[in-house]
């Protein structure tokens, strides 16, 4: 099954860097326009210079591949970039607080992983790709030689051997402990002990991995080695233009979070909080949450949604103009009974599919290509973002009408199920927190070595 190897791993010099805080970044696709110019004035040795967003300066598209390729060069000329002489697997630990207050550790392992179609089903996805995105990273990986920000992928491991073997010949001085911008710490060993090694390679033999975050990461990794097969005629097994740089999470790991990405659907046709009610009757059982100000109503019916049961599908709908609150409550058997044989048990059974199949298409009338072509549902993790936003948007736009739907967390068995048989969940369906920092570990492709 999975084909893992240690690398050498390419990072920055702490001797030339002094605030590693200064220089790393979140992944690329989370950085908006303003998260940008804030990064860059960070440091002149910020990822943001080499891992180019959409936002990314002023330099034309035509020069901006080769502009990052010329300084990626230059910083390693200068020693700003180091790379490790012995090739390891790295330990990555991130300690983090959620919004509840309770503070958990999540531990993975950064290495090389054996590049596979998904159609193998040894490296599994659950969301779609885009082309449009794949494309500019591609020509930013291919100009580089360069992999610098990880896939973040999820294996079974129930007995924890991986991480056992892992932290028993971790050394006690990390590499690095860097603080995000959120406050996470995110802490990194190297660990070169070749049987330690070989046992941590040997143990992924049976197991297949499951793409958490960095879907068309993998997906550009896949297409730069086609573009190397057209130009060699083939790609050896042990190439590093068939392997990628993945952060590696045991889905049993207790400090393995998912977040719930909120919904702000905006109607284009006039409602009230009565309408939607009478629409939704049918199908959930429906309480109104009352009482205090708008925040502790958004409060008030979080908290009762994390009481609910497992397997139980709830929401929380808040009208902003009438400034009321709803818990609704799925009935038993409604979506088997809506959509039939449509749509496999494995989708009926997920909060993000009950929402844009029942709710919003069915019940709101909101086709998914009228949703995406007028820009009708925004996607918020922060719940007081999605709050002061479907705020403005009642105070300021006569023509909109704003509802907010609460989401619980999609569960890991359901990732996995969904990816087991080869299905997709919507957009935005998963939010796995924190997110991995890019630039505490890089790879630098070099063609004629050897990978393992």
């Amino acid at each position: 099954m999975a084909k893992i190897a240690p690398f050498r791993g390419l990072r920055f010099n702490p001797e030339k860097i002094d605030r590693m805080e200064d220089v790393v970044t979140p992944p690329y696709d989370v950085i908006d326009e303003k998260a940008q110019a804030v990064l860059s004035a960070k440091s002149p040795y910020n990822m943001i210079h080499l891992d180019l967003t959409k936002h990314a300066g002023i330099t034309p598209v035509a020069g901006r591949y080769e502009d990052a390729r010329k300084l990626f060069d230059r910083w390693q000329e200068q020693e700003i970039l180091i790379r490790d002489t012995e090739p390891a697997i790295y330990l990555y630990h991130v300690r983090y607080t959620l919004a509840s207050g309770r503070t958990r550790t999540r531990k993975g392992l950064v290495c090389m992983v054996g590049l596979a179609e998904f159609s193998e089903g040894i490296v599994k996805p659950h969301e779609k790709t885009f082309r449009s995105v794949t494309d500019d990273r591609l020509k930013l990986i291919d100009t580089c030689q360069a992999q610098f920000s990880n896939v973040f992928s999820l294996y079974p491991d129930a007995s924890g051997e991986v991480l056992a073997l892992l932290e028993g010949a971790c050394p006690a001085k990390p590499l690095y402990a860097v603080e995000d911008q959120d406050g996470c710490l995110h802490t990194i060993w190297s660990i070169s002990d070749r049987s330690v090694i070989a046992a941590v390679v040997a143990a992924f033999r049976d197991k297949a991995l499951y793409i958490a975050d960095g879907h068309h990461r993998y997906t550009t990794a896949l297409q730069l080695r086609e573009l190397m097969v057209k130009r060699q005629g083939s790609v050896a097994e042990s190439s590093p233009y068939n392997h990628i740089m993945m952060y590696l999470c045991p889905m049993e790991d207790p400090g393995l979070s998912v977040l719930p990405t909120h919904r702000l659907v905006s109607l284009p046709e006039k409602t009230d909080a009565d309408h939607l009610v009478a629409l939704m009757k049918k199908y959930f059982v429906i309480d109104e949450v009352g009482g205090g100000s708008r925040e502790t109503l958004i409060e008030q019916v979080l908290g009762r949604m994390e009481e609910k049961p497992e397997q139980q599908t709830v929401f929380g709908m808040y009208e902003p103009r009438a400034d009321r609150c709803f818990l609704l409550s799925l009935k038993p058997g409604i979506m088997e009974q809506v959509v039939g044989e449509e749509m496999p048990a494995a989708l009926q059974e997920l909060d993000v599919v009950v929402l844009s199949e029942l709710i919003v298409e069915r019940l709101l009338g909101l086709s998914h290509e009228r949703c995406d072509n007028e820009g009708l549902i925004a996607y918020y993790s922060d719940p007081d973002d999605a709050l002061d936003n479907a705020v403005k948007i009642a105070a300021h736009n006569a023509d909109r009408n704003p509802v907010l739907f609460l989401m619980n967390h999609t569960l890991v068995y359901q990732v996995k199920r969904i990816a087991d048989e080869k299905l997709i969940m919507p957009h935005k369906s998963t939010y796995f927190y924190p997110k991995i920092l890019t630039g505490l570990l890089m790879n630098r492709i070099v063609a004629d070595e050897k990978v393992g």
